[in-house]
């Protein structure tokens, strides 16, 4: 009743930033010139530290691995995986280098980085598997990995995106910072480094591909708001400025413990919420670039850590799906939803 009570009063004007509030942005993210500065979020004031000099200088240095590559030759086809170095990211990885694509695997951890490309090319006997550190929400490692790819290859034609926070955690715990945690690593994270790395994927002479993960909880029919729920079908109407106020009306309900009345899934609010708007920026980016191959892909209920090792599904089948997506031919579908290797609904 509250959320049929939160629909028939919901009007595309409640999206618009409240006066007095900042749209969203990530406090996690430090100010790109360095300085201190005071961020309100719904009236809470967070204050970002000033990074020191040498966290700088080690953000902006290239930091890559080179196994048995040849510097001279521009591979047919290049990806960077996020979140490379465990899990579903690594074995994309694999069968990803195994169709003979040449692969970044980026990992914010240096050291677990390094020691899955050596485990991939020593078990598997590949060669042409690189690693570069990536944290997606460090602007200077964008950069760097922008940098790298651009000055060495001079463009890119896969992105996987699919670094999630845990998801039992998220069961567990769903305080306001754990939601915003949620919606930054799962959305603005994807978000930027897709925007990072966009001018070379356009640089692709076949076309890029874009991969993006979801999830089940992603489904608009789990939504309990039937006018938003209906909104979210429509992708004329949205931008990313549109999804970034509807996650401050989102956080602003979580925060005043209003979810249930105003509508907002329940159920791993921030979770579902991530990989709804995921979801919508996929589409969007999909109607911008029609000359790229644009999807998300759920994987499945995969064995991983992400889950606490709770999944059914190993992830040699869970990473098939986006593997799928990544290979698509250039006549293949964009904008669309994959459930694991299958095209699926969820708008």
């Amino acid at each position: 009743m509250a959320a049929a009570a939160a629909a028939a009063s919901y009007s595309s004007t409640s999206w618009r930033v409240r006066p007095g509030l900042t749209p969203f942005r990530s406090p996690l993210q430090p100010h790109p010139q360095g300085r201190v500065q005071r961020i309100a979020i719904f009236a809470t004031r967070i204050r970002i530290a000033t990074p020191s000099a040498a966290m700088q200088s080690s953000s902006t240095r290239h930091r890559l691995e080179a196994v048995n590559h040849d510097h001279e030759t521009i591979p047919e086809r290049l990806a960077v995986v996020t979140g490379g170095n465990r899990g579903i990211g690594l074995e994309v990885c694999r069968q990803l280098a195994l169709q003979g694509v040449t692969v970044i695997l980026t990992a914010r951890d240096e050291k677990r980085g390094k020691d899955a490309v050596e485990s991939l090319c020593h078990e598997s006997n590949l060669s042409n598997i690189i690693f570069h550190q990536l944290d997606i929400l460090d602007g200077n490692s964008r950069a760097s990995l922008a940098r790298y790819i651009n000055s060495r290859f001079g463009k890119l034609d896969i992105l996987l995106s699919g670094k999630a926070v845990n998801l039992i955690q998220s069961v567990i715990v769903q305080t306001y910072d754990e939601a915003v945690k949620c919606l930054n690593t799962n959305y603005y994270g994807l978000k930027w480094i897709t925007e990072a790395l966009l001018p070379l994927l356009k640089q692709s002479p076949s076309g890029a591909r874009i991969v993006n993960t979801t999830s089940l909880r992603s489904e608009l029919k789990r939504m309990p708001n039937e006018k938003l729920r209906d909104e979210l079908r429509n992708i004329d109407i949205w931008d990313e400025a549109r999804i970034e106020a509807m996650l401050n009306e989102f956080l602003l309900d979580l925060k005043n413990e209003r979810l249930e009345e105003a509508g907002w899934p329940t159920m791993l609010p921030a979770y579902s919420m991530s990989k709804t708007v995921v979801n919508l920026y996929t589409r969007i980016l999909a109607k911008r670039h029609p000359e790229m191959r644009i999807n998300c892909v759920h994987p499945g209920f995969v064995n991983t850590e992400i889950n606490w090792n709770t999944g059914i599904i190993p992830p040699e089948e869970g990473a098939r799906g986006a593997v799928k997506a990544a290979l698509l031919p250039q006549d293949g579908p964009t904008g669309c939803y994959f459930d694991q290797t299958e095209l699926g609904e969820a708008w």
